[in-house]
């Protein structure tokens, strides 16, 4: 069993920067790929980026590639999403979630944090 735990989110300028991030629990987090989406009102949740488990291998949306950095701290059991260049269109409850060795960009997680509120105004 994992427990996500998301922190960081808030209120930002266009253009700013903001640093999320994931906790987990349990003793098993170096085997688990980690990811974040997000979810903006009336839309579908969307992959944002995801590191592997050894964190050797991240990949990003093309919406998001260039301007945001995954990484992980194994001794701290975190996960990290490093926003930089934030625009309006990134406004969205931002979600982490882990499941077993690889990335995925569908939604198909084993476990999901509770989110955290990303607002960027312009």
């Amino acid at each position: 069993q994992v427990q996500l735990v998301e922190s960081g989110g808030g209120l930002v300028q266009a253009g700013g920067s903001l640093r999320l991030s994931c906790a987990a629990s349990g003793r098993t987090f170096s085997s688990y790929a980690m990811a974040w989406f997000r979810q903006a009102p009336g839309k579908e949740r969307e992959f944002v980026g995801g590191i592997s488990w050894s964190g050797a291998i991240a990949s990003y949306a093309d919406s998001v590639k260039g301007r945001f950095t995954i990484s992980r701290d194994y001794a701290k059991n975190t996960v990290f999403l490093q926003m930089n260049s934030l625009e309006p269109e990134d406004t969205a409850v931002y979600y982490c979630a882990a499941r077993k060795y690889v990335v995925v960009v569908t939604t198909n997680y084993d476990y999901w944090g509770q989110g955290t509120q990303v607002t960027v105004s312009s």
